[in-house]
């Protein structure tokens, strides 16, 4: 219940005076429900429906008496419009407070979404390496939205628990022995029922889990459907699917059961329990009508109220998973938070690197038990205004150097400088803005060309926009596009080829004209002479802005100022190219010899 409470206290602080109000609201609402109910007993004995008595006798309620003084009209009158004026506040009340529910419900909900959300942009690179992506998601969507109804449902749970305590002292006021009877019988059902909760609460730890399975399943045979189309493995992932769908049956199905058990119970017990209470108070107790219609207006409003908290208390621990869930994924995100990260980022200006990049004795590796470092004893210099490739073997550490460079990362020991100071604290975000990054797999978001564009430099003029997309070669075929610049991308760009795409994250890198562009394979996907335009650009690009380059079609950095050649982790060459291809015997050598074979 830790996490409950967690949640519940951060909704307290939010919503202040307004909760609870309306958790007052909630309780004068049922109270005035009860007392609407409660003058039907003098009405029925003024119609003369009793089971026993005068027709006087049903009158006689504590604190009613003086009703049966009055003319009968005058009585009536006075009950039933007693009645219309309790059912029409007890409407109103309801009616406010329903409304006032949902905008406290929903401003909560936006203001967790936003601070999980934040908490996640805000970890370090590192900590996405390590998760799942589905998984994040499936945290930030039906995790979080079973939080926010569970909670909904804790609100209702405290509110049905005041309105219980109201009713059992209600209840006292007209029977102390009848009420005191319920009471034992109830607290002897809720002992029973506790082997419910505890099983909800398994199943809501199964749910999560198949919530995880679901989603993470989707994302990966969605994120592969050209594969799955191109190998015919249609087939497999239905009876995937068919397979998966039948363990949510079984699960949906136990929850069904465990619920319906619950409820049965207790119907059961109110049904036999208000029998006998009937049979006892007029058997034995002499009970006559009022009396016995008292009874059974206890009995029938108190009990329910015992088995509406069980049927919360089974909601509650079947989405408490979930609350763990979402504890858990904020405090792993607090734990790998880049630290001095300045609130408001987008108003802090880019630094320039006037001298040089230095990665001084760095070594590092993912995770502090492994045996081997990615990176060891590097100690390179970066020169400004200079294009300086990296290149290396498959898994040599050119994109964890790369990443350390950027300042997605952090070395274990030595540390990345940016002309002569660290690039931590406060620098780093200064310095991050100052970095134009194109992968070698290009992202582009659902959008339209002009999006894409502008949310790197939202203040992009028209020119800018076209001078971005001339240099990385793409003015012709955006110009050739339906829509230009409004042209609708699809899915990860899926609308263009991957030369098009990459092209398009190069132009969207240099538009915010950085003064450290790192390009990972940038030219892998163009052709023979997009390659060289963008390689002539680049020559006049890099007087102006320090170009990294990780290659690995080695020709096509004939032009760099500076060779780093990596292998296990280490820098074992560096040069220039003519340098670095007479070395016989040496990597580079090797791999451009290899190369050319494979041509």
């Amino acid at each position: 219940m830790q996490a409950i409470i967690y949640y519940v206290r951060q909704l307290q602080r939010l919503s202040g005076v307004k909760l609870y109000l309306n958790l007052a609201g909630m309780v004068i609402s049922g109270l005035l429900e009860s007392s609407a109910i409660l003058l039907l007993v003098p009405m029925l004995g003024m119609a003369g429906i009793q089971l026993g008595g005068t027709a006087s006798a049903g009158y006689h309620l504590p604190g009613l008496g003086f009703i049966s003084e009055l003319p009968q009209t005058t009585a009536l009158l006075l009950v039933l419009g007693s009645y219309v004026f309790i059912v029409l506040c007890q409407n109103l009340i309801a009616r406010s407070v329903a409304i006032r529910n949902v905008e406290i419900q929903q401003t909560y909900g936006r203001q967790l979404r936003y601070e999980v959300y934040s908490a996640l942009l805000r970890a370090e690179w590192s900590f996405f390496l390590k998760k799942r992506t589905s998984d994040l998601i499936n945290v930030m969507t039906t995790e979080l939205a079973r939080v926010l109804a569970g909670i909904s449902c804790f609100l209702q749970f405290l509110t049905s628990l005041l309105f219980t305590l109201v009713q059992i002292g209600f209840a006292f006021w007209l029977s102390p022995k009848m009420t005191l009877s319920v009471l034992v019988c109830a607290v002897l059902l809720s002992l029973f029922s506790r082997r419910f909760i505890r099983k909800a609460k398994r199943l809501g730890s199964r749910s999560t889990e198949l919530g995880k399975t679901y989603l993470g399943g989707i994302t990966d045979q969605l994120n592969g459907i050209k594969d799955i189309k191109s190998n015919n493995l249609e087939h497999s992932r239905l009876e995937w699917l068919h397979a998966f769908t039948g363990e949510v049956k079984r699960e949906q199905l136990d929850y069904t059961r465990l619920r319906s058990n619950s409820q049965l119970l207790y119907k059961l017990s109110s049904t036999l329990l208000i029998a006998v209470f009937i049979f006892v108070s007029f058997r034995f107790m002499h009970a006559e009508g009022p009396n016995l219609l008292l009874v059974i207006l206890v009995f029938t409003r108190l009990w329910p109220t015992f088995s509406t908290l069980q049927s919360l208390m089974e909601q509650l621990a079947s989405v408490l998973p979930s609350f763990k869930q979402l504890q858990l994924l904020q405090d792993e995100c607090l734990a790998a938070v880049e630290h001095d990260r300045v609130e408001g980022g987008e108003a802090v200006a880019p630094m320039t690197l006037k001298h040089s990049l230095e990665a001084r004795n760095v070594d590092f590796r993912y995770h502090p038990q492994e045996p081997e470092y990615s990176l060891q004893k590097v100690n390179v210099v970066i020169p400004a205004r200079k294009m300086t490739a990296i290149v290396g073997r498959s898994g040599a550490g050119k994109s964890t150097l790369v990443d350390l460079l950027m300042g997605l990362m952090q070395p274990e020991t030595g540390e990345i400088l940016a002309d002569g100071e660290p690039i931590t604290g406060e620098r780093l975000l200064a310095y991050r803005r100052s970095i134009g990054y194109v992968a070698q797999d290009p992202f582009l978001y659902n959008a339209t060309i002009r999006d894409n564009l502008t949310m790197i430099k939202p203040d992009a003029e028209e020119e800018e926009l076209w001078e971005a997309l001339e240099f990385a070669s793409s003015a012709d075929f955006v110009r050739k596009l339906p829509d230009g610049l409004d042209t609708l991308l699809g899915d990860r760009g899926v609308r263009l080829s991957g030369g098009e795409r990459q092209r398009l994250v190069l132009a969207r890198a240099i538009i915010r004209k950085p003064s450290i562009l790192v390009l990972d394979e940038a030219t892998s996907a163009l052709d023979t002479e997009n390659e060289k335009r963008i390689q002539e650009a680049l020559e006049r690009l890099k007087t102006s802005v320090t170009v990294i380059v990780i290659a690995h079609r080695l020709s096509t950095i004939r032009g760099a100022d500076q060779i780093l050649v990596i292998d296990q982790g280490r820098v074992i060459q560096q040069g220039i190219y003519s340098g670095l291809a007479s070395e016989k015997g040496g990597m580079f050598s090797r791999l451009l010899s290899g190369q050319e074979e494979a041509i």
